[in-house]
C-alpha cells in the first residue's frame, strides 16, 4: 500500500449539538433581557414625553428583538414579559401603578407581549435551523474528509478511530473484536487516546460494528442524533478492517504464487540443465567401468577427462544454488578488506580458461584499492566476463576490461560489443532462472547475473548493465573505494600513473 496521507486533525469540523444555541449564548441572551429592558427605560424616563407611548413601545420591541437574535427564545420571553411589565408601570396612565385606565392600553400591553414572544419564536426558529444545516454539513464534511483520508492510508483504521475520537471530543476510542475462541473476552484491533476501552462496558459509548465488532468510546455520553453519525463511522471501520484483511490475505496468496513460480522454474533449470553434467560424468565413469571394451590410455584420458568436465560443471552449479539461497536468507559471511584489483585478474582469467585470452584488459596502473571480499570479487568476476565472452560475435571486438574513479567508488566496466540487450530487459536479466532466449544447453541455470548482483550488494556495491556506445552491453561493477585511497582523483575519471614505484608495487 502506498504511503499514509491523513486529514489533519485539525481540519475535522466541529459536530455542534443540535439543541440550539451555545451554552454561553444562552447566558448572554438571559442577561440582556433582564439589563437592556431597564437600562432602556431608564432612557426613555430622561427624555420624558418626547418619544409617546408607541415609541416607547417599539424602544422596548427592540430590547427584545436583539435578545433573540443574541439568546434565543427563552432569553427573548424573559426580556418581553419585563419589557411589557415596565412599560405598564412606567408609561401607560395611570403611571407607576399596574392598573391600566383607558381599555385600548390593555391592548397594547397584550400586543406588546405577542408581538415579542412571536419575534422570539421565529428567531429561536431560524437559529435552530441554522445550527442543524451547519452540523448537517459538518457530518457530511468530516465523513467525506475522513473516507479520503482513511482510503489513502496505509494505517487508515488508527487514522479512522482518531478521526472519530476527535470530532466527537472523547478522550479515547477503541476497536473491539470479540475472542473467537468463545471465551467471552475482546481483542483490541485498534485504539486511539489514553486508557482505550478494552472492554465495552467499560466505554461511555458502544455501538456494534459487524459481527463480533464493537466501537467504544470514552468521554462523555452522545445523544441520538450523534450516535447516527458515530453509526456511519462504524460502518466505515469494519469496512477497512475487511479491507485490511483481505489485503493481507492477497499478499500471503501473492507470496505464495511467487514462491511456487520459483519452484517451478528452480525444477525446470535443475531437470534440464544439471541433467546433462550428470548424464555425461555418468556416462564416461560407465563407460570406463564397461568389460565389454577395451580403452586405449588416450580414450581413458578423454573419457577421464569428460568426467572431470561433468563433475565440476555440476559442482560449480549446485555452488551456484547453494550461494543464492544463503544470500536471499541473509547468512551469506562476507570478509571486507582492501584489496587490489589487478591482483584479482589473473585466478579470473585462469578460472575462465583458453578464452579469457581474448579479453582485453585496460585497468589504470594506480586504480584504489577496494574494500571487498576477494573470493566474492573473483566470483562475480568469472560470471560477469565469462557472459561477455559467450555471448561475444566471433567478428566483433573483443571484450574489455576498464576501471574509473566515481567518487567513493571504483568502477569495473565489463565492455562487450555484441547484440547487447533492449533497455526494458536490463533488469530481467539480473533475475534468477531468466536467460533471455539464450538457447545454449551450456549456458547453466540463469542464475549467474542473478547471484553476481547479490554478492557485489551484500558487498556494498552494485552491478548494473548500460549500453555500449556502438552496440553491445557494459556491465558496471562498482565498489567502495578504500578509505585515502582515491582522495586525490578527480571523480569520473582514470587516475593517472603517479611518479614512483613500478607498476602492480604496493605502498
Amino acid at each position: 500500500m502506498s504511503e499514509e496521507v491523513a486529514l489533519p486533525l485539525g481540519a475535522l469540523p466541529d459536530l455542534a449539538p443540535v439543541s440550539g444555541l451555545p451554552r454561553w449564548r444562552r447566558v448572554l441572551g438571559l442577561a440582556l433581557g433582564l439589563l437592556l429592558p431597564t437600562a432602556l427605560t431608564a432612557a426613555l424616563l430622561a427624555l420624558g414625553s418626547a418619544v409617546g407611548l408607541a415609541g416607547d413601545a417599539l424602544v422596548l420591541m427592540l430590547a427584545v428583538v436583539v435578545t433573540a437574535l443574541v439568546g434565543g427564545l427563552w432569553a427573548a420571553v424573559v426580556c418581553a414579559l419585563l419589557g411589557s411589565t415596565l412599560l405598564n408601570y412606567w408609561f401607560i396612565p395611570p403611571v407607576r401603578t399596574f392598573h391600566i385606565g383607558e381599555p385600548h392600553n390593555y391592548w397594547t400591553v397584550v400586543a406588546f407581549v405577542l408581538v415579542g414572544l412571536l419575534v422570539s419564536a421565529v428567531v429561536h426558529r431560524a437559529a435552530s435551523t441554522a445550527t442543524a444545516a451547519a452540523r448537517a454539513a459538518a457530518e457530511a464534511r468530516t465523513l467525506s474528509e475522513v473516507a479520503k483520508a482513511t482510503l489513502r492510508g496505509e494505517d487508515a483504521l488508527p487514522t479512522l478511530l482518531e478521526h472519530m475520537r476527535r470530532a466527537f471530543g472523547m478522550t479515547s476510542a477503541s476497536l473491539l473484536r470479540r475472542d473467537p475462541s468463545g471465551s467471552g473476552t475482546w481483542q483490541v484491533v485498534a485504539a486511539r487516546g489514553s486508557e482505550a476501552p478494552r472492554e465495552p462496558e467499560l466505554a461511555d459509548v458502544q455501538l456494534p460494528a459487524g459481527e463480533d465488532l464493537v466501537i467504544a468510546l470514552s468521554g462523555r455520553p452522545l445523544s441520538g442524533s450523534d450516535r447516527a453519525i458515530l453509526g456511519a463511522f462504524a460502518a466505515q471501520a469494519q469496512a477497512l478492517l475487511e479491507r485490511d484483511e483481505l489485503a493481507r490475505a492477497a499478499a500471503v496468496a501473492a507470496r505464495l504464487e511467487a514462491s511456487e513460480r520459483l519452484r517451478d522454474a528452480l525444477l525446470a533449470a535443475v531437470g534440464h540443465d544439471l541433467r546433462t553434467p550428470l548424464a555425461s560424468a555418468t556416462a564416461a565413469v560407465s563407460s570406463l567401468r564397461s568389460r565389454d571394451v577395451t580403452w586405449s590410455e588416450d580414450e581413458r584420458e578423454e573419457l577421464l577427462a569428460t568426467a572431470d568436465e561433468s563433475l565440476a560443471r555440476l559442482a560449480a552449479l549446485v555452488s551456484d544454488l547453494l550461494d543464492l539461497s544463503r544470500l536471499r536468507a541473509g547468512v551469506l559471511s562476507v570478509l571486507r578488506q582492501p584489496l587490489w584489483l589487478d591482483e584479482l585478474l589473473p585466478p579470473v582469467l585462469d578460472e575462465l580458461g583458453a578464452n579469457a585470452a581474448k579479453v582485453v584488459v585496460a585497468l589504470p596502473e594506480d586504480l584504489p584499492a577496494v574494500v571487498a571480499d576477494a573470493a566474492l570479487v573473483v566470483r562475480v568476476l568469472v560470471n560477469v566476463v565469462g557472459n561477455a565472452l559467450r555471448h561475444a560475435p566471433t567478428d566483433a571486438p573483443p571484450p574489455e576490461l576498464t576501471g574509473l574513479v566515481n567518487g567513493d567508488r571504483v568502477e569495473l566496466h565489463v565492455i562487450d560489443h555484441g547484440a547487447g540487450v533492449p533497455a526494458r530487459d536490463r533488469e530481467r536479466i539480473f533475475t534468477a532462472f531468466q536467460r533471455l532466449g539464450d538457447t545454449d544447453n551450456t549456458a547453466g541455470l540463469g542464475i549467474g547475473l542473478a547471484l553476481s548482483r547479490g554478492l557485489v550488494e551484500a558487498m556494498g556495491g552494485t552491478l548494473e548493465a548500460t549500453d555500449t556506445p556502438n552496440g553491445g552491453l557494459t556491465m558496471v561493477l562498482a565498489l567502495p573505494a578504500a578509505p585515502g585511497s582515491a582522495s586525490e582523483v578527480t571523480p569520473g575519471t582514470s587516475p593517472e600513473p603517479a611518479p614512483g614505484p613500478a607498476p602492480g608495487a604496493r605502498p
